[in-house]
Parts: structure tokens; C-alpha cells; sequence
């Protein structure tokens, strides 16, 4: 009858414990894991283009003079004053110009490592060129590794273009690149994280401003037995003195008298602040580099790598813009003779080129006096082709 009594009594105690109002906590430290944005081509091109100044005025830069150079094409013969394929791409569509369907052309081979450009017509020759977005282009490869179509995707439909004997209907220019047999390399690949540092220390510099934006000093007042607060009429004057006195450009430099216990303390950026600008400067000039562009073009300061801007916007045409444009106009005069059935070769006329004048007229001037060279051997020199029958040597 009283056993319970007893269990109650076997059972051990309850040792009281006393609970901490934090629980087990194991402190760690350590550094957070570095947040990079998207290597998609969507937000590569949203934050390295649309969303960074450098990004957006280095792309301009190169597509704007690759576009706008002049265009020679020739044969093993002779050079064309006029050819079906000058005027084709003369105006190569409706909406569009040499200089507007070059320009869109070499925008998407810089920011996505791939231009794609569509022929339309049945004809020898193409009656129109429109550039494609390359985001919206998606190769299909054939049995034997080789591009055997291309699809385009818009709004939830497709288009494929099929590549028929060894003709197609897509003229694909992509960059090199080492890992991919189809797509190639962007530079804003390249330069994706120098431009997050960059987005991130614009981000900073606005949240300063926003949040912790400090004046060029302060006055402070100390007045006699511990008063730390100026009177009514004291603070009104000393406001109006600081508008009329010391404001404005009349009154740039004139210096200020304190009296009555104030004193001036002047604010600036603090060392860690100074170090982010320098770091802001190093990616803007990683991102110059990435693309090809001297950063003196762009006014990033620090840079003295050039002499002056005319050496800088020569190496830039000459390192930069036309190794691009050789290799986009020589691939689609490569493409277009498929359809025309002849050989032409397009190249860009350097003689045109006001940032290589210096250059050019160095070596005209060294082949003309080369009096060991016959006419056809300087003609071959300068790039010209050869003389015709009956034409002067």
C-alpha cells in the first residue's frame, strides 16, 4: 500500500542546474566568404556594361572606332571602288548602317565573346545583314563536333538556322577561348572581378554620403566656467558671419577670426577612407587593361605608362582596335565569298587612320626611298595591290 512511497524515495534527486540566459554558445571568428555577382551573360552585361561606368565607356570606345574605320576591299588583282559587297554593307539593312551594324556587331563580341551576324536572301549574295543578340543564340553541333545549326530563342519560340554544304546562313565571330570548342571568352569575363570591386566601392562611397557624410570642419565653443552652449543672439551671429564673410567664391581663402573661446577643427577623409578611393582607382585600371585600353584614355589617375595621349590613343588603335577589326571584316568577307563564289578580302584602310598618320608616313616614306626595291615590291610593302597592264612603273 505504501510502495510508492518507497519508489518515490529510490529515485535519485534532481540536481539543479542552472541555465544560462545564453545557452551553449561557441564564439568563432573568422572572415566572411566573398559575395561575386553572377558569371552569366545577362549579369555580366547588367553590371559590367549598364552598370559601371568603366565597363560602358571601354566597350564605346572599342566598338565605336572599330566600327567607324574605313573598310578597303580587294582581290589578288585589284582594289574595288565598287563591289555588290561594298554596297551591301553600305547599308546592310532597313533600320541600319555600316557604322550602326559594325558597332552592335563588336558590342556583343567584347561583352559576350560572340557576335552573330544573319544573312537574309536566297540569292548569290545576301540582300540584308542583321546582327543577333548572342544571350538569345544557342549552337547545335552535328555528329562530327562542327556547328550542324544554330537556334534562336525569343519570347518562348525558336528559330534554327541550318547549315547546309558547307554554307550558312550565320556568320558566328567568336574570342579564343581555351575551355569551350563553340562559345567564346568575353573579356568582361576576365575583368568580372575587378568590376565588383569597383560596383562595390561606388556602393560605399554613396553609403557614405548617405550615411556618414562629414563637413570640412567644425567650430567648437568652449566658453568660460564649463559653458558649452552659445546664447541665442551669439549663435545667430556667428551663422550669418560664416554666410557673408566666408561662403562663396568671392571669399575663397580669407581667413577667419575666432574669438570668444571658438575654435576650428578641421575634418577630412580618414586613412582607411583614402585607401578605398586607391583601391576604386586599381580596379578602374584593372578593367582598362582587361578590355585593352590605355587607362590615360579614360582619365584614371595614376597611370604613367604613356608619354602623352597621342602615344597612348596610338598603341590603343594599334594593340586594341585593329587587331579586332582585321579579324571581324576578314570573317565575313570570308563568309560572304561562300555566296558569292570569288575570294575577297576586306581589311581596314590604314592610310585613313588619323592615329597611325605618323606611323604610316615613317614607312611610306622608307619604302619610297628604297631605290634597291622595284615598283611592284613597294606596291606589295605598302599593302597595294599590284600594278595593272599599261599602268606606269
Amino acid at each position: 500500500m505504501f510502495d510508492f512511497l518507497n519508489r518515490a524515495r529510490s529515485k535519485p534527486e534532481a540536481v539543479e542546474v542552472k541555465a544560462s540566459a545564453a545557452g551553449r554558445v561557441k564564439a568563432m571568428s573568422g572572415s566572411g566568404r566573398v559575395a561575386w555577382s553572377p558569371r552569366d551573360v545577362v549579369s555580366l552585361t547588367r553590371t559590367g556594361f549598364t552598370g559601371n561606368p568603366i565597363g560602358f565607356r571601354v566597350v564605346k570606345l572599342i566598338a565605336e572606332a572599330a566600327a567607324a574605320l574605313p573598310v578597303v576591299l580587294q582581290d589578288a588583282d585589284r582594289r574595288y571602288d565598287a563591289h555588290p559587297v561594298q554596297a551591301l554593307l553600305a547599308r546592310p539593312n532597313a533600320g541600319q548602317g555600316r557604322a550602326e551594324l559594325l558597332e552592335a556587331l563588336y558590342g556583343q563580341i567584347l561583352l559576350t565573346g560572340n557576335g552573330y551576324l544573319e544573312a537574309v536572301g536566297e540569292e548569290d549574295l545576301p540582300v540584308e545583314l542583321h546582327v543577333l543578340r548572342s544571350d538569345r543564340m544557342l549552337i547545335v553541333p552535328g555528329p562530327d563536333g562542327w556547328p550542324a545549326g544554330y537556334e534562336y530563342q525569343v519570347n518562348g519560340r525558336k528559330h534554327r538556322f541550318d547549315v547546309t554544304n558547307d554554307q550558312s546562313p550565320i556568320c558566328h565571330i567568336k574570342s579564343f577561348h581555351p575551355q569551350d570548342d563553340h562559345y567564346g571568352l568575353s573579356p568582361l569575363q576576365a575583368a568580372a572581378n575587378a568590376i565588383d570591386v569597383h560596383n562595390s566601392a561606388s556602393r560605399w562611397s554613396k553609403a557614405l554620403l548617405d550615411n556618414a557624410a562629414r563637413p570640412s570642419g567644425a567650430i567648437v565653443y568652449r566658453g568660460a566656467d564649463g559653458q558649452a552652449s552659445l546664447s541665442a543672439d551669439q549663435y545667430d551671429r556667428l551663422l550669418d558671419e560664416m554666410e557673408t564673410q566666408h561662403q562663396g567664391a568671392r571669399n575663397a581663402g580669407r581667413p577667419m577670426l575666432l574669438e570668444g573661446g571658438l575654435d576650428w577643427k578641421p575634418m577630412g577623409f580618414s586613412p582607411s577612407d583614402m585607401e578605398f578611393q586607391k583601391t576604386k582607382e586599381a580596379a578602374a585600371r584593372e578593367i582598362a587593361i582587361a578590355f585593352g585600353v590605355p587607362p590615360m584614355l579614360l582619365g584614371i589617375p595614376g597611370d604613367a605608362t604613356y608619354s602623352n595621349y597621342q602615344e597612348a590613343n596610338r598603341a590603343f588603335y594599334r594593340l586594341t582596335v585593329l587587331p579586332l577589326a582585321t579579324r571581324v571584316v576578314s570573317a565575313i568577307a570570308d563568309w560572304l565569298s561562300d555566296y558569292t563564289n570569288e575570294a575577297i578580302f576586306l581589311r581596314p584602310d590604314l592610310d585613313q587612320i588619323p592615329a597611325l598618320s605618323i606611323e604610316r608616313d615613317a614607312q611610306w616614306r622608307r619604302v619610297s626611298d628604297a631605290d634597291f626595291l622595284t615598283a611592284a615590291e613597294k606596291r606589295s610593302l605598302l599593302g597595294l595591290p599590284a600594278l595593272e597592264v599599261g599602268d606606269g612603273q
